[in-house]
């Protein structure tokens, strides 16, 4: 589990969304949120997510998000690589964190931090109780992805960013399986393409 779902650089101002979309609400969902490469990586290789600074946010993002979830649920192997709830979003955020793992009796105790062993319909039925009417961030590729399968995911939240990794962990992985199609939030046409435009910056 990835303590930087957004990125921890400073927000820049006078920015607005480019796509429009709506800002987020605190309306009990179960919303799979990630900053993701251009190319579709939400981590690095080893979960490595130091290509995410310097990335720039529209300004009272990090709050926004912050201020709507109640409860986040993570994966094992993410919460191995970031074993510490106080590095979500910058540490603006405290609240009940849930690690879903098929071994919990060799996870370190931590504060705040509940290791469950149960099905992924089960954790999140547990997380909402605990998130008392906020959000439910899923910041796991893998639960994402089992929970899209099973219908369980209300919205997916996006921050793309201005890179191509090109190696790592991708959000969405389905070889053979059939399209997910997806509607656009806040947007004039829920079918819309997202027009994105970028140029490369010179090594070095």
């Amino acid at each position: 589990m990835s303590s930087a779902q957004t990125p921890r650089s400073a927000e820049t101002p006078g920015t607005t969304s480019p796509t429009g979309t709506e800002r987020q609400t605190a309306a009990g969902k179960v919303l799979w949120h990630f900053t993701m490469s251009l190319d579709g990586f939400v981590a690095g290789p080893d979960h490595s997510v130091d290509w995410m600074e310097g990335t720039s946010l529209r300004p009272g993002l990090v709050d926004e998000y912050a201020g709507t979830t109640g409860a986040v649920l993570g994966g094992r192997d993410g919460w191995d690589a970031f074993p510490d709830p106080g590095g979500l979003y910058g540490g603006r955020w405290r609240g009940p964190v849930f690690v879903l793992t098929n071994h919990p009796e060799d996870a370190k105790p931590t504060d705040g931090v509940t290791f469950l062993c149960c099905d992924v319909a089960e954790a999140v039925r547990v997380g909402l109780e605990a998130a008392g009417g906020k959000n439910l961030e899923v910041l796991s590729a893998s639960i994402g992805r089992q929970l899209l399968q099973r219908g369980l995911i209300d919205e997916i939240a996006l921050h793309v960013a201005p890179v191509l990794l090109g190696d790592g962990i991708r959000l969405f992985d389905n070889p053979g399986g059939a399209p997910v199609r997806l509607e656009l939030l806040g947007g004039d046409t829920p079918s819309a393409a997202v027009d994105v435009r970028y140029r490369p910056v010179p090594a070095g």
